[in-house]
């Protein structure tokens, strides 16, 4: 099944445990996949999109996609 959600950097930043700075931070540096869609600026990933990310993470930490 396809999950089509849209997460913000906060909804990545709370399923990685990290602050949405982080999140920030990995996109200015090339870490983040380009976001699948943008809204009055605002950058936005598919939920499928940052599972995928996440489980090809080299420091996946085993979270739960």
């Amino acid at each position: 099944m396809t999950d089509r959600r849209l997460w913000s950097y906060q909804d990545i930043a709370a399923h990685i445990r990290v602050r949405p700075d982080t999140v920030r931070s990995y996109r200015k540096h090339g870490l983040l996949p380009p976001p699948d869609h943008v809204e009055s600026g605002k950058p936005y990933w598919y939920a499928d999109t940052v599972h995928a990310w996440v489980a090809s993470r080299p420091r996946n930490r085993g979270l739960k996609q």
